[in-house]
């Protein structure tokens, strides 16, 4: 009776911050990693652009004792192309770079933007997932009126009426060998690229305590499913089988025993690197490495904000979008960045233990509401709800 009441409360709390979101500007998360990592990253800058003087990059690496720093912002916004400022997902393919917006997907590539909508083959103008198939070079598009497939330049559209997926709404969609898994407000679901076949995941025949997905991540044979309400669903693609992580305590307000488990049922988002499990909530972030969990929060390490929409682990270190913030983690150091309220300067903070050094940006993050990142060798991009960013790695 007290669990059934908890996931009320859940399902209750999840509802109203959800249309809160929405009523703003659609809060999505992104897409997990797996994109085409080939020739040199798109939008990358040489080590000392013209104009701009390192400065202290050297003493910011020390600082950061080898946790990688970035800087030389660059934003983009309507005024420079994008279909619109409210992003919510990007993606970087080789020398280009797929952003989701409310308005369409965006494409940057030669320095310039390219916009494709509705009119071009879209399911839906509003693109909240991007990712990229890197045995076929396809780029998977979840919006929220349906999945698209970008091959050869046409655009081909998936929803229930055409296809076996599970809901139209789609929130993320990861690549993951031949295999395409999406998370949707009706279920997680997978299909095979080959024998074009769907399969759907919902409360009936996993351990969901409702059908809302919200994202998704996969590596070493196993898929692991951000369930609203419901903690970390892990799916094992070798034997089939369900295993569900979820607070311990039962309580939705405080982390009563630290590191037990997953910090909280309501989860944003999953991300898998260097066998390490990251899991994102609105109310702080876990670590899971195999048999053990780690709890962080705001109050207690370099964490931006305990409200995070989205992350990405790429090798040790994991990128982490929150609403006041980007943050950046390798187990034990920090750095988060922060624009300036009053003008487009910000400061990149780097937390050693109890030790706090900040490093001013200039210019810094077209906005402190981060919903989606990637990043690739020496080049992060940042997907704002005011514009995109692309910074590059300080020498």
């Amino acid at each position: 009776m007290k669990k059934s009441f908890k996931i009320i409360v859940a399902s209750v709390i999840a509802a109203g911050i959800l249309l809160a979101l929405f009523l703003l500007f659609i809060k999505p998360a992104g897409s997990s990693v797996s994109a085409v990592r080939t020739g040199q990253p798109a939008g990358s800058f040489p080590a000392n652009p013209d104009g701009i003087t390192p400065g202290n990059s050297s003493g910011v690496i020390k600082e950061a004792k080898a946790m990688p720093v970035y800087g030389h912002w660059r934003n983009f916004t309507t005024k420079d192309g994008l279909p619109s400022d409210k992003a919510y997902t990007v993606r970087i393919d080789g020398e280009r770079v797929l952003v989701g917006t409310h308005d369409g997907l965006a494409v940057f590539e030669d320095e310039k933007w390219r916009t494709y909508t509705t009119k071009d083959g879209l399911a839906h103008n509003g693109v909240v997932s991007v990712d990229v198939d890197a045995l076929t070079g396809d780029v998977w598009i979840g919006t929220l009126g349906g999945l698209n497939r970008w091959s050869a330049g046409k655009f081909e559209t998936f929803n229930q009426f055409n296809s076996g997926m599970p809901n139209d709404l789609v929130y993320n969609v990861f690549c993951y060998g031949k295999d395409l898994w999406i998370a949707t407000a009706g279920g997680a679901g997978h299909y095979d690229t080959r024998s074009k076949q769907w399969e759907i995941f919902t409360e009936i025949n996993a351990p969901m305590h409702e059908p809302w997905t919200y994202a998704l991540s996969a590596g070493d044979g196993k898929i692991w499913i951000a369930a609203w309400g419901g903690g970390v669903i892990e799916y094992n693609t070798l034997t089939g089988h369900f295993r569900d992580y979820v607070d311990p305590d039962g309580f939705m307000e405080i982390d009563l025993q630290p590191d037990d488990g997953v910090i909280h049922d309501i989860t944003t988002a999953t991300s898998y690197a260097d066998s390490i499990l990251w899991v994102s909530t609105y109310f702080g972030m876990s670590r899971y490495d195999g048999k053990n969990w780690k709890g962080y929060f705001k109050e207690d390490s370099g964490l931006a904000s305990n409200f995070i929409n989205f992350l990405r682990a790429e090798g040790s270190v994991v990128f982490v979008c929150c609403d006041n913030g980007l943050s950046t983690f390798d187990g034990e150091t920090w750095v988060t960045y922060k624009k300036n309220d009053s003008d487009e300067n910000g400061k990149a903070l780097i937390t050693n233990g109890k030790e706090v050094t900040e490093v001013p940006l200039s210019p810094s993050v077209a906005h402190n509401f981060i919903i989606g990142v990637d990043a690739y060798e020496d080049v992060l991009w940042v997907a704002t709800s005011k514009g995109v960013s692309r910074g590059v790695l300080l020498r």
